[in-house]
């Protein structure tokens, strides 16, 4: 069947060929999932959380959650978002927020999405509103006039990396509400490069400050 034709959980299982149905007898642990012992595990999981429930998976990310936030703008249908959402479960980010439109592109995520928070802010003040509330710098990702490059910058340990849907970028309002905007130096003839991919180069530099 073509890749665009399956669902989130056939799409990741297609991609992860994971492990078969457990041996008897079961492990005797209360957050394996009896489903996933009979049938198995080819979901998008590392191998320690084989087996494991959604729910103790979460319980367990849980307990070590990053300070990091990742925001990003949903004007468009764009596929990258999914792809960012991946990468944002990847370091474990406190949550994810959506802004604008409420439903986005899950299938880049592989599923992802149901092990960490994702929040839902209609428009840019929501999501300042909500920050500030919570003492964290909005921290905007764009190449445009008056960043700071983003290998030389101190990123605040609380803090939200606000990203652009793919080709118009970040709105003035979301730019202009930032504390902070950081722009990825680049060296060759593009102008921009894929969203998913600065997402994923700036959560690394968080990281690499503060993980």
């Amino acid at each position: 069947m073509p890749p665009e034709l399956l669902g989130e959980d056939e799409l990741a299982a297609s991609a992860n060929p994971g492990v078969g149905p457990h041996p008897p007898p079961w492990p005797d642990d209360p957050r394996l999932d009896p489903a996933l012992l009979a049938g198995g595990d080819r979901r998008n999981v590392i191998d320690r959380y084989r087996y494991w429930s959604v729910d103790a998976i979460r319980a367990d990310l849980g307990q070590h959650r990053s300070r990091l936030h990742v925001a990003i703008q949903n004007w468009e249908h764009d596929f990258n978002i999914g792809s960012i959402v991946r990468t944002a479960n990847a370091f474990n980010v406190a949550a994810v927020h959506i802004v604008g439109r409420r439903r986005w592109n899950r299938r880049g995520a592989m599923v992802t999405d149901r092990y960490l928070d994702v929040v839902h802010h209609p428009d840019e003040a929501g999501l300042f509103e909500w920050l500030a509330g919570r003492g964290i710098a909005a921290v905007a990702v764009d190449n445009l006039p008056g960043s700071v490059p983003l290998e030389t910058a101190t990123l605040p340990q609380d803090c939200c990396l606000i990203f652009g849907s793919e080709g118009p970028g970040l709105t003035e309002a979301m730019v202009s509400g930032a504390q902070l905007l950081v722009a990825i130096t680049q060296h060759g003839s593009t102008r921009s490069i894929n969203a998913g991919a600065a997402a994923a180069i700036a959560m690394y530099h968080w990281a690499r400050q503060w993980l």
